[in-house]
């Protein structure tokens, strides 16, 4: 049991099931990530939660997945989201994170072959409000670094003939949604 249940927290596996749900009803229900649903039904997502409580100690967890996803066939694990509910909550720390993040997959040697991706509960785009709706296009229930090969990602871009306009159409679906759509999805903290 994770010192966070012990305490009274969601444990790991609320961790997951909470996170599975965003990636269900918002990251392909909405068609967020026009990829997700291949390697979701696949089962080629792993979710790992760090218990780490500091930047330190989660930068140790993100190099152990680095090293797990590297090793893995992508039939087995194709991308990996790192979900640490207790450290980088503060979206502007996580933010000046993700730096370090890359850094480390420099160091690794898994430039061009791994990358990080970031999501975060307070996630928020240069240049917008912190509510604007376009936001939760990033926004999941807990901070998340996801990990993809850069080779799955370039094999999904080449099959999917209007990948640049991804983002455009996911403005798109956040603004017809609004704020009172996204809160009908019911997303978030575990279900006790």
């Amino acid at each position: 049991m994770s010192s966070a249940a012990a305490a009274g927290g969601p444990t790991a596996e609320e961790i997951v099931a909470a996170t599975r749900e965003w990636v269900e009803r918002a990251v392909i229900g909405l068609g967020l990530c026009p990829f997700a649903k291949a390697v979701h039904v696949k089962g080629q997502i792993r979710y790992a939660v760090s218990d780490a409580r500091n930047s330190s100690s989660l930068l140790d967890d993100l190099q152990h997945e680095l090293h797990a996803l590297a090793e893995s066939p992508p039939a087995e694990i194709d991308t990996t989201l790192l979900i640490h509910p207790y450290v980088l909550n503060d979206f502007l720390d996580y933010n000046d994170f993700l730096e370090t993040a890359d850094e480390l997959v420099e160091a690794e040697g898994f430039a061009g072959i791994l990358q990080v991706a970031s999501f975060h509960p307070h996630y928020q785009f240069a240049g917008t409000s912190a509510d604007d709706i376009t936001n939760y296009t990033n926004r999941s229930p807990f901070p998340i670094l996801h990990l993809l090969r850069e080779a799955s990602v370039d094999e999904a871009v080449a099959a999917f003939p209007e990948a640049d306009a991804i983002y455009e159409k996911n403005i798109e679906t956040m603004e017809r949604l609004g704020h009172e759509g996204w809160a009908a999805l019911e997303l978030g903290s575990p279900k006790r």
